[in-house]
């Protein structure tokens, strides 16, 4: 009898119908696309350690390199047993489709969406000298002001094709301006750049600009996200800025909605956002055993103070809605990739 279990058994699995059973005693591989030490791996193994009565034991694994496609590319390939996961995040599953040229895997096709994890917002900073001299104190000043002098503005980045770049880009559409962008190795040597007044405005991101905000090393004019950050509820958000001008507080004739200027801030929404991916082909009740593991563990106290730390906000959702932001978060991507003139061969 059980030589006939085993035959049934190693039958069932070269045919990949593995039972739900034997899956869910295997540990879990995590796979974080990106090296150790970043909030994306904090997050992870924070979430491995909590989940671990529910899922068993999860093994975080960094597989890093190629803006995150290898790893992400590695868990499409995984097969569908509940073994594998990554967290993906809005570089792997909306930005990188449009910038390589070449992408190993469909972010759509080739994987199961479990749920949204947090989202960190960017923040369009300053330094103070820069904004002083040029009598900037707000968003509107700065459209103002890059209206009057086009191309005389530039942002640092982390890189080209990279959320600081792609926010800017975004930046200059809706509000009908043209800044020089500039292209850095990293977040941090744009921020130095910054702080050095090489580059006169970054869309950094929050946790990392957060430091030297809180210094008086940078001024902070207004947050890239649609509501306003609880890790730092008075500043301002950008749409805000829009919206006010839509109702006639600070429109102007090229600011009417709809149009460029600043006006057209209104619907100015960016983030930095991560998410938890399954191969495609998940059976529904793994699919569904993973989405309440995960989003049980983002609901709790110290979860949520880990995330807080990160300046993120908790993203939990179903696997339907998760998948339903993806498709929105690639297509709104597409045409500001395309826009930069973005391109990795």
């Amino acid at each position: 009898m059980r030589r006939r279990t085993a035959i049934a058994t190693i039958g069932a699995a070269a045919l990949g119908a593995v039972s739900p059973a034997w899956a869910q005693a295997r540990p879990i591989r995590f796979i974080v696309p990106y090296p150790p030490g970043g909030p994306l791996d904090t997050v992870a193994r924070a979430l491995a350690e909590k989940t671990k009565e529910s899922l068993g034991v999860v093994i975080v694994e960094n597989r890093a390199g190629a803006g995150g496609n290898i790893g992400a590319d590695a868990a499409a390939k995984a097969a569908p047993d509940g073994t594998t996961i990554v967290m993906g995040a809005v570089a792997t599953h909306a930005i990188n489709p449009w910038l390589y040229a070449r992408l190993p895997y469909d972010p759509i096709r080739d994987f199961t969406p479990i749920t949204g994890v947090a989202r960190v917002p960017n923040v369009l900073v300053m330094s103070p000298e820069v904004a002083g001299r040029l009598g900037i104190a707000s968003v509107a000043d700065l459209v103002e002001y890059a209206k009057k002098n086009p191309g005389k503005l530039n942002y640092g980045s982390g890189g080209t094709g990279s959320a600081g770049h792609l926010a800017g880009e975004m930046f200059k559409a809706q509000a009908g301006v043209y800044m020089v962008h500039i292209p850095y190795a990293g977040g941090s040597p744009a921020q130095l750049a910054l702080l050095a007044g090489q580059v006169d405005l970054n869309f950094d991101n929050l946790a990392a600009a957060s430091a030297n905000i809180k210094a008086g090393k940078l001024k902070a004019l207004a947050v890239t996200t649609a509501m306003r950050s609880s890790a730092m509820p008075d500043v301002p958000t950008i749409a805000e800025a829009g919206a006010a001008a839509a109702g006639g507080r600070r429109a102007t004739a090229s600011g009417k909605t709809g149009e460029p200027g600043l006006a057209g801030l209104a619907r100015f929404d960016i983030d930095t956002w991560f998410g938890i991916f399954a191969p495609a082909r998940l059976p529904a009740e793994m699919t569904m055993r993973l989405n309440r593991a995960f989003v049980d563990a983002l609901a709790s106290a110290d979860l949520r103070a880990r995330l807080a730390s990160l300046y993120a906000e908790p993203l939990p959702m179903s696997p339907d809605q998760f998948a339903a932001f993806v498709k929105a978060e690639l297509a709104k991507y597409e045409p500001l990739v395309k826009a930069s003139g973005a391109r990795v061969e």
